[in-house]
């Protein structure tokens, strides 16, 4: 029998021996020793091996966590992208109250001056007197979204609704419903207990 021996023999360690634990002889001395020499080899590759596999379970565990890393740090740039342009956008020039859901287009003076229109450069048509910087709509959290993304933003909050829409919502609503019909009225009188 060819015992091929583990790199680190020292790193096997066995029970101790005690024969009488609390002073209450469990079991016979004699018949508890059934090992071999190979089963401390053997116990000894299966550490090494539960070793490497540990290893490369933390390696593959923390290039997951690196590319969360990574996946969030390119979100924070992109919100603070957004969050500039939503801020150079705010502080545009404007001679009119902004509403949510409407389209505006950006533009710039010849004096570097950056305005906001209701006019786009189609209706411009080829008079268009200044540089246009783009059209964005406001949204309703005040947020500004570029007229190219629009698209793409419709199909994400369509895929939201699917995903948490009819049922969910349904599910709420008759909770809230279920929940409200079940409050007490603030004109009935409360009962007394004499």
């Amino acid at each position: 029998m060819d015992l091929a021996l583990p790199g680190n023999l020292q790193d096997v360690r066995t029970v101790e021996k005690n024969s009488k634990p609390l002073g209450v002889e469990l079991v016979s001395a004699k018949h508890s020793q059934v090992s071999t020499p190979g089963d401390l080899v053997s116990l000894a590759q299966q550490i090494e091996k539960a070793d490497s596999f540990t290893k490369a379970n933390v390696s593959n565990k923390l290039t997951v966590i690196a590319e969360q890393i990574r996946h969030l740090q390119e979100e924070a740039l992109k919100t603070l992208e957004e969050a500039q342009l939503d801020a150079e956008l705010h502080h545009a020039a404007c001679n009119l109250v902004k509403k949510p859901g409407t389209t505006y287009y950006y533009y710039e003076r010849p004096s570097q001056q950056k305005y906001l229109s209701l006019v786009s450069p189609e209706e411009w048509g080829t008079s268009c007197p200044h540089s246009f910087l783009g059209a964005y709509r406001l949204e309703f959290d005040q947020s500004w979204t570029p007229v190219e993304k629009l698209a793409a933003k419709a199909a994400s909050q369509k895929l939201v609704s699917e995903m948490f829409g009819s049922q969910r919502l349904a599910a709420i609503e008759s909770g809230t419903a279920a929940a409200t019909s079940a409050a007490p009225s603030l004109a009935q009188k409360p009962e007394t207990v004499d």
